[in-house]
């Protein structure tokens, strides 16, 4: 091609301005050819490398999930610490209610007759809009729970991501029935560990 273009160039009196891409056009100038492959090696080989990758793969999710469950496990255990503290305040906080209340009947009636009845039945209205016995048997069912589906070898991220919200909704309950400063504290750390614990059941499935 190249030696044509040259003597046409020459017959009829025009530049030749040959390049490399103009040859490359026409046809034939450049060839490809497959080369030979063996097709069962190839897919050996390929097969080996994906093995290997799969397994290391499995490896790594395997050591995540291990220091994720042990690390959920000590928050659940630091919840059923905290769950024991808020049970231990909330047994004398009707018998501190009530010896409040005699001493402040005690400054009214300055110190005549006081209606123990009414200071008892007082003393009950109050142990019953603050009581929060429920709430810390069912933190003590969820804990239990928690802990027995991270045994399970099945996805259990939906399940833990239900309980989670039950804890942090018993959490809530609680805090919003008792206005004691040391049970306010102690509800202010669980919710704290309970946002720590929705953090890393986010990667699971």
């Amino acid at each position: 091609y190249q030696q044509a273009l040259r003597t046409l160039s020459e017959e009829l009196c025009i530049k030749n301005d040959i390049t490399t891409s103009l040859l490359t056009r026409f046809p034939d100038v450049l060839a490809t050819r497959h080369a030979d492959v063996d097709e069962e090696q190839l897919w050996e080989d390929v097969s080996a490398v994906t093995a290997q990758a799969l397994d290391r793969f499995v490896e790594m999710r395997a050591a995540e999930g291990a220091k994720m469950k042990a690390d959920v496990e000590n928050r659940l255990n630091f919840l059923e610490e905290c769950v024991g503290k808020v049970e231990t305040l909330s047994a004398g906080r009707v018998e501190a209610y009530t010896n409040r209340l005699y001493e402040k009947l005690k400054v009214i009636l300055e110190d005549r007759n006081i209606d123990d009845a009414r200071v008892l039945t007082e003393a009950a209205i109050f142990g019953d809009k603050t009581a929060v016995d429920e709430e810390t048997v069912r933190l003590r069912s969820h804990i239990a729970q928690y802990r027995s589906i991270l045994e399970q070898n099945e996805p259990v991220g939906r399940k833990l991501d239900f309980l989670t919200q039950e804890l942090n909704r018993e959490t809530n309950t609680i805090g919003s029935k008792c206005q004691d400063l040391d049970i306010t504290r102690i509800v202010v750390d669980m919710k704290a560990e309970i946002e720590k614990i929705r953090e890393q059941i986010q990667n699971l499935e």
